[in-house]
């Protein structure tokens, strides 16, 4: 998904194509430093990485991989040639950086989210409008990643897998403190899809129950009968950082855009009070996900 021409996303080393954000260069910096130090310390043993894999119980090719970084130094490797070769506790200290950094490759947004996922973890205040699906910050595991199996084209399973986990780590912005201030208005039919079968479902609707008890969360549903409907264009996303103006984004067929323009923020703001007071009220909509599990 591409952002449109003058959408406001940067371009730049800390935007989408910059390694600033994803954090590749650091990782790899990382793993460097620690392969290198891993050789320092086995030459000064007088040990052939043969004879340091022997008496740790790794291959050869496994050692002489970590030493030129083109392998993970696992935790526990780390932790083992700390102890053999008498390094002080220098690698081993190192372990809890490499699980950081091993999640942090796990967990990565395609270039094209990037920037957003940097806002929405800056932001005091979050507002979404769920028109054709749930906001990933409701998502559970199942469905997460029934929705990334059913997209199209097709995705590999690792790359479903990343999206999925780099999903669910989003969802911390909710509980993490100082608390954001989080609004979600869901349409109806959005929660009476069952993605990923029925059991998934059933997940799902149990976990938009505990999210709706979150004190910094209120969750709204607009009922398909309504009438009339302020919104008809599709979902978006409204976000405020600390000291700095709401901006919106949006995200629909391939397209995603980041709204800076105040008289297009304004609007949005505007649509998304609108909906809100035609949607039911926080307790109304528990009874509808009450109602909806309970036909599971």
């Amino acid at each position: 998904m591409t952002a449109q021409p003058g959408a406001g996303i940067p371009t730049g080393p800390s935007g989408p194509t910059g390694s600033e954000t994803d954090g590749t260069d650091e990782v790899a910096d990382l793993f460097r430093a620690l392969g290198r130090q891993i050789k320092v310390a086995r030459e000064r043993a007088g040990l052939s990485q043969k004879e340091l894999g022997d008496r740790l119980g790794y291959g050869e090719e496994t050692i002489s991989s970590v030493e030129r970084a083109r392998r993970t130094p696992q935790p526990e490797l780390l932790v083992a040639v700390d102890a053999l070769l008498e390094c002080g506790g220098l690698l081993a200290s190192a372990a809890e950086d490499v699980e950081r950094a091993k999640t942090r490759r796990r967990v990565r947004h395609p270039e094209w989210f990037r920037d957003y996922a940097r806002l929405e973890t800056e932001a005091v205040e979050l507002h979404y409008y769920g028109a054709l699906s749930l906001p990933g910050l409701l998502q559970t595991a199942g469905h997460a990643r029934a929705v990334f199996t059913s997209r199209r084209p097709l995705l590999d399973e690792e790359t479903i897998e990343q999206r999925a986990a780099a999903r669910l780590a989003r969802q911390e912005i909710l509980t993490r403190w100082p608390y954001p201030l989080v609004t979600f208005t869901i349409e109806e039919s959005v929660l009476q899809r069952p993605v990923g079968g029925q059991d998934v479902h059933r997940e799902q609707l149990q976990r938009l129950i505990r999210v709706a008890s979150l004190r910094n969360v209120e969750l709204q549903v607009m009922p398909t009968d309504r009438a009339d409907h302020p919104s008809l264009g599709g979902p978006f996303t409204l976000l405020t950082s600390k000291g700095k103006p709401q901006v919106g984004y949006l995200e629909v067929q391939n397209v995603s855009k980041l709204v800076t323009d105040l008289e297009e923020v304004r609007m949005l703001a505007a649509r998304y009070g609108s909906i809100r007071a035609q949607a039911l009220t926080p307790r109304e909509s528990l009874t509808l996900i009450d109602k909806l599990l309970g036909d599971q």
